[in-house]
């Protein structure tokens, strides 16, 4: 039992000596130990926020994406990237290079999704290319203008040497 305890004042002569009070702190100790336990009980960690991202499986389509609704964004160094419409050999949108703004990828990918919409009827599919001089928070931030667009077709893929080469060409590796 937890208690606080005081000795006895003496008096003056002819006074009477006043015991002081004595105060018992179990309940109180009891009560800070229920409310610490009721707290962390009650209490939800905060959860995680994390994107879902679906890799695609390794296997043979025979339904072939056409080129005409394939962007490609290939992550660079400095904030940058460069995209392009169909294929880097013979693109059909020449490569672009733009940053990670209002007015740079999330432009691009709404004027791009708007134009395959009307031409095919059908959404436009990205395929995201992170480079070794890119930095997470790049990729991610690609990865959220993609969410903010609502563009809900798009893969991650290894960069390839033409890719590359057009980054440098663009000063953005």
């Amino acid at each position: 039992m937890a208690e606080l305890t005081a000795s006895e004042k003496p008096g003056r002569r002819g006074t009477r000596n006043r015991q002081v009070p004595r105060i018992d702190l179990t309940a109180m100790v009891d009560l800070a130990f229920l409310l610490i336990t009721f707290f962390i009980m009650a209490t939800s960690l905060a959860k995680p926020k994390a994107m879902a991202l679906a890799m695609p499986v390794k296997e043979n389509h025979p339904d072939a994406v056409p080129e005409s609704r394939t962007m490609t964004i290939c992550i660079g160094n400095n904030n940058h990237a460069v995209w392009y419409m169909g294929m880097i050999e013979n693109p059909l949108i020449p490569p672009t290079l733009v940053d990670f703004s209002k007015t740079g990828l999330r432009a691009a990918l709404v004027n791009t999704n708007k134009k395959v919409l009307q031409a095919s009827g059908k959404p436009l599919i990205v395929v995201l290319k992170p480079s070794a001089h890119s930095v997470y928070s790049d990729f991610v931030a690609a990865l959220d203008e993609l969410n903010i667009t609502n563009i809900q077709s798009y893969a991650v893929a290894n960069i390839t040497p033409k890719d590359i080469d057009m980054l440098k060409q663009q000063k953005a590796f």
